[in-house]
């Protein structure tokens, strides 16, 4: 029962979140702040895991194929399907929930336990839409780009690897990177980012909204709001994949 309970009190802060904010500049002048704060101050961590989880992918398909009989630029097809279809979309969202996602429901909690939501209210603003909603959008917009630059960066990486490596010849890494080109795996990869970009907005903002207590409190928060999002990540993956690819 608690499950179905907290289940309807997200959807119908989600309604609250979801109407027309009352002033477009103020929604704007917010959702460069959280661009800036969920998305730029991100590009860092991305582009450095991606890099190197290219580079080991590249490795250890490299390292695997001890036939003679199989081409070798089936390492680069396999890093990029790799990069493309799980790594980019998928792992990089769950680090973002863990960034991200603590970041949303600790700023939101502090506010609900030092009662600066109550005095939104107070003065006729609807918290959760000028709260959540600019968040939302933010990581439905960047969180997409993030996923291109990891792309990017994780078949460079994975490049870079094989040549000091000496595993697999430049020209047939890049070679499997052009094989089989499907231009419908890159909107699933951003198709399934949106979606996951989403979830962490919304479930890290509900968990901070409705916080109470005290800092302890909104310490448990950000570690529900992580927890939930990174298993909602998984289970919609899994939906999305059958929906998607099949």
């Amino acid at each position: 029962m608690g499950f179905i309970r907290e289940a309807g009190d997200y959807v119908i802060l989600m309604f609250e979140t979801f109407k027309r904010p009352d002033k477009g500049r103020v929604f704007r002048r917010q959702l460069l702040i959280d661009f800036h704060a969920m998305g730029v101050d991100s590009i860092g961590i991305v582009v450095f895991i991606s890099l190197f989880v290219g580079g080991i992918i590249a490795m250890q398909m490299a390292y695997n194929i001890d036939n003679p009989l199989v081409p070798l630029y089936l390492v680069g097809y396999t890093t990029k399907q790799m990069m493309i279809l799980e790594i980019s979309p998928t792992i990089m969202s769950l680090i973002l929930a863990g960034k991200v996602g603590s970041s949303i429901a600790s700023e939101i909690g502090t506010m609900r336990v030092t009662e600066q939501i109550d005095a939104l209210k107070v003065m006729g603003i609807n918290p959760a839409n000028y709260l959540i909603l600019p968040k939302i959008t933010a990581a439905m917009l960047f969180f997409p780009v993030l996923v291109i630059f990891s792309i990017a960066v994780g078949l460079g990486g994975g490049l870079l690897a094989v040549i000091i490596t000496g595993s697999v010849t430049p020209t047939d890494f890049i070679d499997g990177l052009q094989a089989w080109w499907a231009p419908y795996d890159i909107s699933y990869a951003l198709i399934k980012t949106t979606v996951f970009a989403f979830i962490i907005a919304s479930v890290s903002g509900y968990k901070g909204y409705t916080v109470s207590g005290g800092s302890v409190e909104v310490g448990r928060a950000s570690t529900k709001a992580v927890v939930a999002s990174s298993i909602l990540i998984i289970v919609f993956d899994l939906i999305l994949t059958q929906m998607l690819l099949t």
